[in-house]
Parts: structure tokens; sequence; C-alpha cells
């Protein structure tokens, strides 16, 4: 097999290995409704093997950034459909990523609602909000009934998603949010049944992952960790526990036949993604993560080597809508222009050209 290559991943049938990374873009206003900005976007990206789009809010309380989308109302769904539509009027394949922000974020970017986490410790740092850099407040520890509440938000979000006509979800697990948080053993200091020992600290992901499963089918499901990247404070330092807590974890979910499962590591041929790799049994996408962009040699190599079945790409899709073709032919690379990322407009955005035909 090579990168190029068809795979099937559950019930989505990708027509090459290369999976465009859910990207945070912020391109959908106050109102969280992907506009037309948005469905061009992701339209210009249909050829990549599966697009897994941008981490959307399963309710309002958990809108993490402003700008960001979510799958709560009706007008939301209506512009997932749009989007969906879009891709697959080329050939393309879609999920959305499906995700509550817990302590990364502000009343003033949700709305003026409360913060939630799996306990009452805030982040150490600055959060971006419509009145400038704020520190991050202290969390409310959510109640167990509280959290089980939350499960049923991802579940009502998933339906949504499709009925909007998206292919599946990703449920985001990773990059210290509210799933990552519960798993943190920094983060999480419950005495309840979701905190403590690493199967408690894991409870909490596999009742959301297999409630979502249970209602949309686990081949359209899929689950994104990122073990020890220790980001927005959800620390796991103890390689010992990261293996106990995420083992628990993929043990619990292996039964139920996911589509895939997604991991951010910056090893992803390691010791530690591969044991996790065997633990969920089933197809693996590589995400080798934030420390340097992904380029066409670690791709090839990561397939080849039998190392995952996809491979996880974020900034070479930024830049190049047509990033499978290029790299197929050997074709250059546009220049990235990190600092559009997260602007308004089309700039940096919808704007970077495509190969010249002939």
């Amino acid at each position: 097999m090579d990168l190029f290559t068809p795979v099937t991943l559950g019930d989505l049938e990708l027509a090459n290995r290369v999976v465009m990374a859910p990207l945070t873009r912020l391109r959908s206003g106050a109102s969280g409704v992907p506009g037309d900005l948005v469905v061009e976007h992701y339209r210009q990206r249909a050829s990549a093997g599966l697009i897994i789009a941008e981490g959307t809010y399963v309710n309002h309380e958990s809108q993490a950034f402003v700008g960001q989308p979510g799958i709560v109302t009706g007008e939301q769904e209506a512009s997932w459909r749009r989007v969906a539509e879009a891709v697959h009027d080329r050939g393309g394949r879609i999920v959305l990523q499906v995700m509550h922000g817990g302590r990364v974020t502000h009343p003033d970017v949700n709305g003026g609602r409360r913060v939630v986490a799996p306990s009452a410790i805030a982040i150490d740092g600055v959060g971006h909000t419509e009145k400038g850099k704020q520190p991050y407040p202290v969390p409310h520890a959510l109640t167990t009934e509280e959290a089980r509440a939350i499960i049923g938000d991802f579940v009502a979000a998933a339906r949504r998603a499709i009925e909007a006509g998206l292919d599946g979800v990703e449920i985001h697990s990773a990059n210290g949010y509210l799933l990552h948080e519960f798993l943190s053993p920094a983060a999480n200091q419950r005495a309840d049944e979701y905190g403590g020992s690493p199967q408690n600290r894991a409870r909490f992901v596999v009742e959301v992952v297999t409630a979502v499963a249970s209602a949309i089918g686990a081949g359209r499901v899929g689950l994104r960790i990122s073990p020890e990247h220790n980001i927005q404070d959800a620390y796991e330092t103890d390689r010992d526990d990261v293996l106990a807590t995420y083992g628990a974890l993929l043990e619990q979910v292996r039964p139920l036949n996911l589509a895939y499962l997604s991991v951010l590591h910056a090893d992803p041929a390691g010791e530690l993604v591969q044991e996790l790799r065997r633990r969920f049994g089933g197809r693996l996408i590589a995400n080798s993560g934030f420390a340097s962009p992904t380029t066409r040699a670690e791709a090839v190599q990561l397939i080849e080597a039998a190392h995952a079945d996809a491979v996880a790409v974020g900034r070479a899709l930024i830049a190049n809508p047509d990033l499978v073709e290029r790299w197929h032919g050997e074709h250059p690379e546009n220049e990235l222009r990190p600092a559009l990322f997260y602007s308004p407009g089309a700039e940096g955005y919808t704007d970077y050209p495509f190969l010249q035909a002939g």
C-alpha cells in the first residue's frame, strides 16, 4: 500500500490516505454558522481522502473560541449541510469534529455562560476573547449528573451532523479540551466515578464514545487523542499512567469497532502510539503534531512502513487545496502564510492557488 491508494475506515471509503486534520480557522462569526467562505474552503480541499472539519461546539457553553462553528441550532445544521454537499459534489468525504471546550474558554467567548471542567482548576494563562486577552477563569467542577448530561449533548450534535449529510463525526478527546481534561491527572482531581484511577479517568470518554456510536453507528465515529501532548495544562508526564489511562480507554471502546483512532503525537511510529494502536485494534490515523508541518516524505514513510493506515495533514493542506495532486506528482507547494490562520476573511483561507492546468 502507499499514500495514494484507497482505504476503508469503518463506513468511510477513502480514495487516498491523505486526511485533512481538523484545523481551527475561526471563520464562522458570532453566530457559529459556517457561511459561504467556509463552504468554499472545504469544497476546494475535497480531493483529500477524508476531511475532518474543524472542532465544532456541542452546546453553547462549550464554545472555546470566538468565530468557532457550532452544531447546536437548526441554522448551524443547515449550513453544515451546504458544506457536506459541496464536498460530496466533488467526490470527497467529510466528518465533523465534535468538541466541548471545557475550561479552555471564558464567559466573553461563550456568551456569558459558565465555564466547566472536571475539577475547579484554572489553566495558568490567558485566552483570546471579544474583549482581548483575559486570564482563564476557575471553572465550575461538573457534578456527576451534569457530566452525564454533556454525553447527551455529544449525541445530539452527532445526530445533527448526520442529519446534515456529513459522513460521520470525530470525537475530540485531545489538546486539553473537556474530554482530555477528564483523562489528565493534572486536570482531573475528582473523587467520584470519573476521577482517581486511570480506569475512572477514562470512564467519561468511554461513555461519550459508546453513546455516540450507539446513536449514529460506530462505523461513522472516529476518536482523536493526544497522549503526552501536555498542552493547556492537561499534563500527562508519567508514561506508565498514560499507558494505563489510554489503554483502559481503548480496550473498552475496541469492541465497538469504531471507524478509526486518530493519534496526535510527536512520534507516531514509536512504542507508545503503536501499543495504543494494538489496544484499539482498528484503523489508525497518525498525526505527528504541532512541532513542525507534516511533509510528503514523512507521510509516505508512515504508510509504507505500515505505522498507520492514513496520515492527518494540517498546514500543507491549508496552503495547498490540491495537496494530493501535488504530492502524487511531486510538484512544488505553495508558501504557507501563518499570520492569516485566524484572520476573518478569504485571504489565507480560500485564495491559495491550485496547480495550473497543462
